[in-house]
């Protein structure tokens, strides 16, 4: 989990990086790849990977890419996704996205974090040989935002390679990464240790434990680097020295136990039996479900006989003895409770995925007894790999179920909008229909003008331009000239002839100012064409609508009745895999509660026989202090 959890830390690195690099610059940011940033840092992986995925096959599908804003991060959306990916335990098609971007012509610095990140899913996957392989890929510039959790993912590559040498240059060259303090101290004295400098290694890992720090991480570490100096001199025969190391570890950590179990024992490896009653009688109050507090149960007692106590010791014995006995009966109902599904149940209740401590507080449930035992087998990485897997089956359960009730939702949106537009466009078609004769009449008229207007520039015709008042005039003049024209009465001779000059002015009027007249009737022509385009533009608006409304309740049958059928097969399949998923994690769960049945099993035979021992000793005791009286 440890590993685990760095990795993860070395994401959420890289995504505060990226999110201060980005708001320093000018250049646009892409809502899509932001809105997946805000569900993977809330650990919604599966909703940040489907919208990156969305967002880079649109964009893949442009013809133009570098028109699109995105292409500035799409180098980026590309890491992001593996990270989502491996975050989400997709390591196989992250490890090919990664790949993809790493054997691609891009620039070395971006290769580099590409490497980087494969090394980290092939460490993640512990497969350590093809983790160096990739880790070795990086040479040159390395980006500033993964510069320290590259170091120190090299390290930890070297180290799980056996390259210990190599680590431990680098892991030297780290000691001042705060964001990982105290993990490199632990980790290069564990690397000292394991290539053979003994000395230097304690050495590192005595500063480790003696940091200072706020941070629960850095105190947990530095915890654990007390306790492993603690039991390797244990181990070396050396527990004076041992004890003052185990005494640093704080009584509420998650190695508190541990520690006053080892304190306990490195005061008996030096004789002081009392001072071993001090850590384990802690010790032997707390939670009787752990490993560390039923062995203080045989220790205490254990203590209390070499202390010549024989009496105390025996009834202490045959209180571990009851204990060890409820113990195993909880551990029967445990067993029996898993095979009937009660674990799987509790372990996906909603309101406990919503607290970080949600292990502890399922322990305190009264209907999971099973749990009591399991907080190692909960804590390990593969107990909590096959768990999560077991989260996302049951996640993506409930998904398809909502995503079967949004489906009959479409269908009753559809349903809504047939029975609206069905009854409506007939009478609308009707209207439009003679709508569209009249506009195309308006259309075809326009065009005729323009022809005609077009055809005037080669072919001057200054009669197709009078005005009607014009027209209304020469009508009335021709009237006249007819009139006139066979009176033979007194005035009629100077009447023909004032209309004629009437007529020569009109013509005269007509034809001298045909250039301007043309002119004008282009400028109007012109300015009809901006009625015409939003007569266009109005036509079309209404076709799409037109097309809109019919669309959208036509054509959704097949789509429906495909996705129904891929959601009946993937519920399917997710329910297969639920259950070969649960029955391996009850399975790990049996086996855990079974290896502890076996271990207070061999308890119990050592309480009775430690206890049976501690009576006849007592005896004799009081028999001999009876016949000193005696006599």
């Amino acid at each position: 989990m440890l590993r685990t959890s760095l990795c993860l830390l070395g994401l959420c690195v890289a995504t505060q990086a990226f999110a201060a690099d980005s708001a320093s610059k000018s250049a646009p940011r892409d809502l899509y790849l932001g809105e997946a940033f805000y569900y993977a840092q809330q650990g919604e992986y599966f909703d940040a990977i489907s919208r990156l995925d969305t967002e880079l096959g649109q964009f893949y599908r442009l013809d133009e890419r570098n028109l699109d804003p995105f292409h500035l991060q799409s180098n980026f959306a590309e890491f992001s996704v593996g990270d989502f990916e491996l975050s989400y335990r997709m390591h196989q098609r992250a490890g090919r996205a990664i790949k993809a971007v790493l054997e691609g012509n891009v620039g070395q610095d971006i290769k580099n974090e590409a490497a980087f990140r494969l090394a980290r899913i092939y460490y993640q996957k512990s497969d350590p040989l093809n983790a160096l392989h990739a880790i070795e890929r990086i040479h040159g510039k390395i980006p500033e935002r993964i510069r320290d959790d590259e170091q120190y993912l090299r390290a930890q590559i070297n180290m799980v390679n056996g390259r210990f040498p190599e680590a431990i240059a680098i892991l030297e060259g780290m000691k001042g990464a705060r964001a990982y303090e105290g993990f490199v101290g632990y980790n290069l004295g564990i690397a000292l240790i394991q290539n053979g400098q003994e000395k230097e290694g304690l050495a590192q890992l005595e500063k480790t434990g003696q940091l200072s720090s706020a941070d629960e991480g850095a105190l947990s570490i530095r915890d654990k680097a007390n306790l492993v100096l603690g039991y390797r001199l244990l181990e070396s025969k050396q527990p004076g020295e041992a004890s003052q190391y185990l005494d640093r570890v704080r009584l509420v950590g998650p190695f508190s136990e541990k520690a006053l179990l080892g304190s306990g024992w490195s005061s008996v490896a030096g004789g002081r039996f009392d001072r071993a009653l001090v850590p384990w009688k802690i010790l032997a109050e707390r939670n009787s479900t752990g490993k560390a507090v039923q062995e203080s149960l045989l220790g205490v007692p254990y203590a209390y006989a070499k202390l010549e106590l024989h009496g105390k010791a025996a009834l202490l014995y045959g209180g571990a003895l009851e204990a060890f006995g409820q113990e195993l009966d909880k551990l029967d109902a445990s067993i029996a409770t898993i095979h009937k599904g009660s674990f799987l149940k509790a372990l996906v209740r909603e309101e406990l995925k919503q607290d970080p401590n949600w292990v502890i507080r399922l322990r305190e449930l009264p209907e999971t007894p099973e749990t009591y035992y399991l907080k190692d087998l909960m804590a390990s990485n593969d107990f909590q790999s096959s768990l999560q897997n077991y989260f996302d089956l049951e996640d993506l359960r409930k998904r398809l179920l909502a995503w079967d009730d949004y489906l009959d939702s479409w269908e009753e949106i559809i349903d809504l909008r047939r029975r609206y537009y069905e009854p409506l466009l007939p009478e609308i078609d009707k209207k439009f229909r003679v709508l569209d004769s009249q506009m195309r009449l308006r259309l075809e008229q326009r065009q005729r003008l323009e022809d005609r207007l077009q055809h005037m520039l080669i072919a001057p015709r200054p009669d197709f331009l009078k005005t009607a008042d014009e027209r209304i005039l020469q009508q009335q003049l021709a009237a006249l000239a007819t009139q006139y024209a066979n009176d033979d009465g007194p005035g009629a001779e100077d009447s023909r002839r004032r209309v004629a000059r009437l007529q020569g002015r009109l013509d005269f009027d007509i034809h001298t100012t045909y250039d301007h007249r043309l002119t004008e009737a282009f400028k109007h022509l012109r300015a009809l064409d901006a009625d015409v385009a939003r007569l266009r533009d109005i036509y079309a608006s209404f076709v799409r609508t037109r097309q809109a409304a019919t669309q959208s309740y036509q054509g959704y049958d097949d789509q429906i009745r495909d996705a129904r059928n891929r959601s009946r097969d993937a519920k399917e399949k997710v329910a297969t895999l639920m259950a070969r998923q649960g029955h391996m994690i009850e399975m790990m769960a049996v086996n855990e509660l079974e290896q502890r049945r076996q271990r207070l099993d061999e308890y119990q035979i050592q309480a009775r026989f430690a206890m049976a021992e501690s009576y006849d000793r007592a005896v004799k005791a009081q028999q001999q202090a009876a016949g000193v009286k005696t006599q």
